[in-house]
């Protein structure tokens, strides 16, 4: 939407590519029981158009969908939109220096040729699969939480849930009370922040000046961004003369431990086996940090119940743990999050020679320079893609627009300058990932001895970015082609 919004204000034609019947991306698709973000909203949206009224602090899925299809229609974006189409393939034709794509839509398969090819498909939109032995044998309702039913009811159900996640925290809460019983399997405890105003809405008085008072709204989105996101970041950097490092990774760190550890405490202080059990082993934010809606005190309701014996195998019936303990349920839900690892790498994309973005990046190691352009594909760029994910906090709107910002100016060089095509050099690339892995090793997503989604199988950080977002918005502000092999329509320049 952001990229199609600033490509329509220059004049630039464009066509977007969506497998869903609307806009909205993964909100659209989730739709579970209290699907909300756990980013403030005035940071969770844009910075140009017109301002929407937010009802809460921490809005709903539901007012966040209707926010991204304003935004669409807004823009004038809509009418660029191939609904209920799916990108099936690309290739880049070296001698014509363009992309040639493979679509499949409602009149069914079509060739369609562009001279730059855009991902902007994200990162949490592939839900997982589940492994676990047995779970094709279930007689009952099984989904994964992204796929949650439309007309579902809960009402006096056994109902399991697989995950602790982001969306396990936001779902177990919301249905809780309306079950016969709940049973929740835990991998690995979470850190949970309190929010005191997260369900909370905006009080008029709030709402007047965010409407009336001149740059208030720009203020107040601001402080949002630094509250819960650069103001953080220093705290999640290894001191090395740190003595715990165990549980901690610095003073601070170790103080914001112990502040999240006394809310878990005194929200389950009459259930000491539960807080045993509800404890991480590793750093504060060392995994994607969850926000507390009443998780520990549902938790505690007596039809709820947290497993954290590992799974053997789930059965026709419900679900065999390793201590040979049997639990019937109805209804069994995956929270087991996302695919991570491919990114733009699944979509089957074909750069120079012919070779496959999925071999180029080794299966689940992908590598951009600024997390948007890859050695090998010309007029290619990435949105949302490697090491450009914030664990630390922030938003992906801000980074939606300045990657927007930086693609648009490659596509404003390259027509003023008549160039064919933009590759970026490899030693500029390669020069970039060894100052991100550089700096993930000094930073808390690298600790040792926890298993994170932001991590790949050999052990390297991928998903999320190492660098303050103020820090991105400058090296993405302007773009410098001097990282670039260009080619001119009539000589190249190397």
């Amino acid at each position: 939407i952001v990229l199609g919004a600033k490509l329509g204000q220059l004049g630039i034609g464009y066509t977007i590519v969506e497998k869903n019947k609307d806009v909205g991306g993964t909100w659209l698709e989730n739709s579970y029981p209290g699907c909300g973000v756990d980013t403030p909203n005035h940071a969770y949206s844009l910075s140009f158009g017109q301002r929407y009224r937010w009802s809460r602090y921490f809005s709903l899925r539901d007012e966040i969908q209707d926010y991204l299809e304003c935004c669409a229609t807004e823009f004038g974006v809509r009418s660029h939109i191939r609904f209920q189409t799916t990108l099936t393939g690309a290739q880049w034709i070296e001698s014509d220096h363009c992309w040639e794509t493979e679509l499949e839509g409602p009149d069914g398969k079509e060739r369609f040729r562009s001279g730059y090819l855009v991902s902007a498909i994200g990162q949490f939109n592939q839900p997982r699969k589940p492994t676990i032995p047995g779970c094709e044998t279930f007689q009952g309702e099984a989904f994964h939480s992204a796929h949650w039913p439309a007309e579902l009811d809960l009402t006096n159900q056994r109902v399991s849930i697989i995950g602790t996640g982001a969306s396990a925290m936001q779902i177990v809460p919301s249905i809780a009370k309306q079950v016969e019983s709940l049973t929740i399997y835990q991998r690995t405890p979470q850190w949970v922040r309190p929010i005191p105003d997260y369900g909370e809405l905006i009080p008029e008085g709030a709402q007047w000046l965010l409407e009336h008072l001149p740059y208030y709204v720009e203020w107040f989105r601001f402080t949002m961004f630094w509250r819960y996101g650069d103001g953080l970041l220093p705290y999640l950097r290894k001191d090395p003369d740190w003595p715990h490092p165990e549980r901690a990774l610095n003073r601070v760190n170790d103080r914001h431990r112990q502040e999240m550890v006394n809310f878990m405490s005194d929200q389950l202080k009459d259930h000491p086996d539960l807080a045993a059990r509800s404890l991480p082993d590793y750093p504060a934010y060392g995994k994607r940090i969850l926000l507390d809606n009443g998780w520990y005190r549902a938790l505690t309701l007596p039809q709820v119940h947290l497993i954290t014996d590992p799974i053997d195998q789930i059965t026709e019936s419900g679900i065999l743990t390793t201590d040979n303990v049997h639990r019937s349920t109805d209804v069994l839900i995956y929270a087991i999050g996302f695919e991570m690892m491919q990114m733009a790498s699944r979509l089957n994309i074909k750069g120079r020679g012919g070779v496959d973005l999925k071999d180029t990046w080794d299966g689940d190691n992908p590598t951009a320079y600024l997390g948007m352009t890859v050695p090998g594909y010309p007029n290619f760029f990435c949105l949302l893609g490697p090491n450009t994910g914030l664990g630390h906090g922030g938003s992906a709107m801000f980074q939606a627009e300045c990657q927007t910002r930086y693609v648009t100016a490659c596509l404003v060089r390259m027509i003023e300058e008549n160039l064919a095509s933009l590759e970026v050099r490899r030693d500029a690339h390669d020069n970039y990932v060894e100052r991100v892995d550089k700096e993930h090793q000094q930073m808390i997503w690298s600790h040792p001895g926890m298993t994170t989604y932001y991590r790949n199988t050999r052990g390297r950080v991928v998903t999320v970015m190492p660098w303050r977002l103020v820090d991105y918005w400058e090296m993405t502000h302007e773009a410098d082609l001097s990282c670039y092999h260009v080619e001119h329509r009539t000589r190249t320049t190397r």
